[in-house]
């Protein structure tokens, strides 16, 4: 029996409903009670600021952001990369945050360590939260090759070798000369690597599983995907081997107090060893003030059954993204008016455990061009965004691409609608939920609002372009009979809630509105 059909059995679901959800256990902001708590991923993949640092950047927007009501920034890797222009996926030294003369840069991408602790400091003076991008599965750029033996495997099955064992030559040698062993004595070899991706010595490509002696092989704690998806790229970090544990167990700690950060967002985990991960989430929140911080993790897969194992591997100590939501955002965005909008939370993670979801739309790794491509157009972009801001359910996640101009992905008649809705949820999206999930190519919501706050109607339509508009009989409340609502986005569209308590709300073909109590809308 596969990792992914255990879930389906009646012991799978069963210990499943025993977890306590994570962000029902987490701090979703720095300070103790937040209304509808937002993230923000404050970066795109080529991101770059022409005046300043982009640490710098990230200080002078804190304030905007938190007049918006972003309550968490997870910002890029902080730790020096292979080369001065790398994003920090790239790992080449966890410990060097910008820091040390290391790959020909003393800044990383981002910045100077000095300037990411400020930025962290201003951020948290707003009541902005910031989580640290950890790339915890693999490292690269070594400094020398070692020689070495090991076995080619299939790419397709990494569990069936393709030839037998051989001397090899890697660049699997980290000996980080510009930090001199400051914060951390451990210097990384061929011992501290499961697997590499290039034979130095006959300049041939694969994907090789080290076998000198000591050596165990892949982790079998990992996503089954390619037989054993262990290896990604680089080289391949061995989260079994005890000095590789020790290091990393406490640099997880020492980043937080170097920075003041206030979590983490955990990368590619499906190819990390999953009880090293359950490990070093428990050291951090064994740490003083470590019991409510956050974490997020990344499994990348569109596929709910695969997803939910890490829950109960996880036991509610990190939030997971919703890959399977972001997946039917893009396959609504692809299909247009095709796609019958009842069935976007089907098989999702937000409607499944809404409070183990991190909601989202887009990220750096779905941009045009990047590896994991599945961008979702302009034409859906706003709705999508409606669905995760203004509900209840899951903790939603802004792209830094869609707010801000940029030179990769920006619109700006998206960002202006965005942050509409971003200021809707701040003022409007509380009380119960009730869906209207009536047409295929029209759907709403209302938002019933809360003794302090009150709430709005939405109605999303994916109508093709130039259609009639889209009208749902939505139920306010019969006391708010002869009430005037107007489009928050924009004011000039009312309409008036009948006797019974009912309004016939509507949207342009293929776009969103947000109503409001005309008398609450400025």
């Amino acid at each position: 029996m596969t990792w992914c059909e255990w879930i389906k059995t009646w012991k799978g679901r069963l210990q499943l409903a025993f977890i306590r959800p994570a962000l029902s256990q987490m701090q979703l902001s720095p300070r103790e009670s937040t209304d509808n708590p937002l993230m923000i991923q404050f970066f795109t993949w080529e991101a770059r600021h022409p005046k300043m640092s982009w640490w710098d950047h990230f200080a002078d927007e804190s304030p905007r952001l938190a007049e918006l009501g972003v309550t968490q920034a997870w910002l890029p890797p902080p730790n020096k990369a292979m080369k001065k222009e790398g994003q920090g996926y790239d790992a080449y030294d966890l410990w060097d945050l910008g820091e040390f003369d290391q790959k020909g840069t003393v800044a990383t991408r981002w910045g100077t360590k000095e300037e990411l602790i400020r930025a962290c400091s201003v951020a948290r003076e707003h009541g902005l939260g910031v989580l640290i991008d950890a790339v915890l599965n693999h490292k690269i750029g070594a400094d020398r090759t070692e020689t070495f033996t090991a076995v080619r495997v299939d790419p397709q099955n990494r569990l069936h070798d393709i030839d037998e064992e051989k001397e090899i030559r890697g660049w699997t040698a980290f000996d980080f000369p510009g930090r001199q062993g400051k914060y951390s004595k451990l210097k990384w070899t061929q011992e501290h690597f499961t697997g590499i991706d290039w034979d130095d010595l006959t300049q041939t490509n694969g994907v090789y599983r080290i076998t000198t002696a000591g050596h165990k092989g892949w982790s079998p704690w990992v996503s089954e995907e390619l037989g054993n998806y262990d290896y990604l790229l680089g080289s391949d970090v061995d989260h079994n081997h005890p000095m590789v544990r020790e290091d990393m167990l406490s640099w997880g700690t020492w980043i937080l107090k170097e920075t003041g950060a206030n979590g983490y967002r955990l990368d590619a985990i499906k190819h990390i060893d999953r009880k090293f991960l359950v490990e070093f989430i428990k050291k951090i929140r064994n740490s003083p003030g470590g019991e409510k911080l956050f974490f997020v993790s990344e499994v990348w897969s569109g596929d709910i059954c695969c997803l939910l194992p890490y829950l109960t591997e996880f036991q509610g100590q990190t939030a997971f993204f919703d890959v399977p939501l972001h997946d039917n955002f893009h396959r609504a965005s692809a299909g247009g008016s095709s796609y019958d909008l009842r069935h976007i939370f089907d098989n999702t993670l937000v409607a499944v455990r809404p409070d183990d979801a991190v909601t989202f739309v887009d990220n750096h790794d779905t941009q045009i061009g990047q590896s994991l491509e599945s961008w979702v157009d302009k034409g859906f972009k706003a709705q999508a965004y409606a669905l995760i801001l203004l509900r209840p359910d899951g903790f939603p996640c802004v792209f830094y691409g869609d707010l801000y101009p940029n030179l990769e992905c920006y619109d700006r008649d998206t960002a202006t609608i965005l942050r509409q809705l971003v200021l809707a949820r701040k003022k409007f999206a509380y009380g119960p939920l009730v869906d209207y999930f009536e047409h295929k190519n029209c759907i709403g919501f209302v938002r019933l609002g809360s003794e302090q706050h009150p709430g709005c109607a939405i109605v999303v339509s994916n109508e093709a372009s130039g259609s009639p508009r889209s009208i749902i009989r939505m139920y306010i409340d019969e006391a708010a009979a002869g009430t005037t609502y107007c489009s928050f986005i924009d004011t000039s569209k009312q309409l008036t809630i009948d006797n019974e308590g009912y309004g016939d709300f509507y949207s342009p073909s293929n776009s969103v509105e947000v109503w409001v109590d005309a008398k609450q809308a400025h």
